[in-house]
C-alpha cells in the first residue's frame, strides 16, 4: 500500500521546548510493509515515509502504536495519524481522497495486528526522485515527438498546452485532470469537442485557436463551464454559427471569434454582462443582433466583415392581422415575466420564448414582427473600437424589431425628423 501526498511529521514535545511546528508539508511517498526489527529479530508492520531529502525513508512501527486518527477533512485529502512512540503526529494533505481512505484503512488493520495476508503490503524500498517531486502544475508540449503516448499527464496539472501536435481529437486523458484551469489546444486539427470538457469543473481558460472546429455544442454551453469559463479563443476555425445557449456562458470576460465563417452572433449576446473583450474580425457578419446594444466592452474588433448599409425603409414584415392566439399568449408570458419551463409548456414554445425580441416600445414580440437594420456607433458599447472598415468607420448595422405597425411607423417618423434637423 502506497500513498503520494504532502507530509509533515510534528513532534508533540516541541511546545515543551518553546518551539513551533513548521506548518508546511513536504512531498512524500508513504508505504506500509514488513520490516525486520533488529532488536527483536521479528518482522513487524511499519509505515515508511520517503521524501526528496530522505529517499531511503523513515520507518514508524504501526502495531499497537496508533493513538488516534483525525479524519474530519479526509474528503479534502487531509488526515492526521497520531503515534504513541515516538510522540509524533503525521499530518497528511494534498492526497487523493479515495487513496487516502484506503491507506488509513490499511493503517488501522496494521495497528490492530490483523493477519498480514489481509493487508495490502508494499516493499519498503527507497523511492525514485521523480516520485517525491512537487506536483507539476504546468506542462507545455509544442512538438509531436514530445507528446506522451504511454504515460499519463501529471494529475496535478493546472495549465496544459498541447500545440502543433496534429491532434484530430481531444485526448480523453486530458479530461481526467480535475485541477485543470487552462487548456490550450491551439494549432492542431481538432474537428469536434467532446461534451465531457464540461466536466473540468475548474476550467477558466480554453484556447482552441487554429483548429478545424465546425461546431460548438449546446452541451458545453449548459455544462459547468457556465460557472467557470472566463476566456475562450475559438478563432481561426470553421464555425458558421454558435448555438443560442452560448450566452449561458455568463462568466466570459474575453471572447475571440476571429477568422471563422460566422454569419451571425448569438441572439442574446447581451446576456454576457461580464464580457470585456470581443473580437470577431474577418467573419461573414452582415448585421449585429439587437441585443448587442446591452454589451459593455473595453475592447471590440469587428474589422473585415461584409456589413450591409443600413436603411430603415428596408424591412422584413412578418406580421398578420390579427395576431395568432399563440403569439398573443407568448407575448403576455414574456411581458408579464410569467415563469415558464418544459414542465409547464411544450419545449418548442420555451425555445420560442428564449428568442423573444425587444421592441422600441419596451414590449416584446416572438414570431411576428417587423425587422429592419439601423446604424449604431460602436463606441456606445465599447471604450476602444478597431475600425470596422478601411474607410475609418466605427459604425455598424444592428437589427431592430418592432412588435406592431404603429411602433414601426413611429420609428420612421422620428428617423425622418432627425434627418430634417
Amino acid at each position: 500500500m502506497k500513498l503520494q501526498c504532502d507530509v509533515e511529521v510534528v513532534n508533540r514535545l516541541l511546545p515543551t521546548f518553546g518551539m513551533k511546528r513548521r506548518g508546511k508539508g513536504t512531498r512524500a511517498v508513504l508505504s506500509i510493509g514488513k520490516h525486520m526489527d533488529k532488536t527483536s529479530q521479528r518482522s513487524n508492520i511499519y509505515m515508511m515515509i520517503c521524501t526528496a531529502k530522505d529517499r531511503a525513508g523513515s520507518k514508524y512501527k504501526l502495531k499497537d502504536n496508533i493513538e488516534k486518527f483525525f479524519t474530519w477533512f479526509v474528503e479534502e485529502g487531509k488526515a492526521t495519524v497520531r503515534l504513541k512512540e515516538p510522540a509524533v503526529d503525521i499530518c497528511l494533505s494534498k492526497a487523493d481522497a479515495n487513496s487516502l481512505k484506503n491507506f488509513l484503512s490499511a493503517a488501522r488493520l496494521a495497528d490492530r495486528g490483523s493477519e498480514t495476508s489481509s493487508l495490502p503490503l508494499s516493499t519498503l524500498t527507497p523511492v525514485r526522485a521523480r516520485d517525491v517531486e512537487q506536483p507539476k502544475k504546468k506542462l507545455t508540449i509544442i512538438s509531436k515527438k514530445d507528446y506522451p503516448l504511454t504515460s499519463n499527464f501529471p494529475y496535478s496539472l493546472e495549465q496544459l498546452q498541447v500545440s502543433y501536435c496534429k491532434l484530430s481529437r481531444v485526448d480523453m486523458r486530458m479530461l481526467t485532470l480535475k485541477a485543470l484551469r487552462k487548456l490550450d489546444l491551439s494549432n492542431n486539427h481538432i474537428k469536434k469537442l467532446p461534451g465531457t470538457i464540461g466536466d473540468l469543473s475548474c476550467l477558466s481558460e480554453l484556447i482552441l485557436h487554429n483548429n478545424h472546429l465546425e461546431a460548438f455544442s449546446e452541451a458545453l454551453c449548459l455544462s459547468t463551464l457556465q460557472r467557470t469559463l472566463q476566456v475562450l479563443d475559438i478563432s481561426q476555425n470553421r464555425l458558421q454559427s454558435l448555438p443560442a445557449q452560448f450566452c449561458q456562458l455568463r462568466e466570459l470576460v474575453n471572447l475571440k471569434l476571429d477568422d471563422n465563417e460566422l454569419v451571425c452572433l448569438p441572439f442574446h449576446i447581451g446576456r454576457l454582462s461580464k464580457l470585456r473583450l470581443l473580437s470577431a474580425a474577418h467573419n461573414q457578419l452582415a448585421a449585429l443582433p439587437g441585443d448587442f446594444r446591452k454589451l459593455s466592452l473595453e475592447n471590440l474588433d469587428l474589422f473585415g466583415n461584409p456589413f450591409i448599409q443600413p436603411n430603415p425603409l428596408d424591412h422584413t414584415m412578418q406580421l398578420t392581422f390579427p395576431l395568432p392566439l399563440q403569439e398573443i399568449a407568448s407575448r403576455a408570458v414574456a411581458n408579464l415575466r410569467i415563469p415558464y419551463g418544459p414542465h409547464l409548456i411544450p419545449a418548442h414554445l420555451c425555445r420560442d420564448l428564449e428568442l423573444a425580441k425587444s421592441c422600441d416600445c419596451g414590449r416584446v414580440c416572438i414570431s411576428y414582427y417587423i425587422k429592419t437594420v439601423v446604424s449604431m456607433n460602436l463606441h456606445q458599447v465599447s471604450h476602444t473600437v478597431v475600425l470596422v472598415d478601411d474607410m475609418g468607420g466605427t459604425d455598424a448595422p444592428v437589427q431592430q424589431h418592432f412588435c406592431s405597425l404603429s411602433c414601426y411607423s413611429e420609428f420612421l417618423d422620428n428617423s425622418l425628423q432627425r434627418g430634417i434637423r
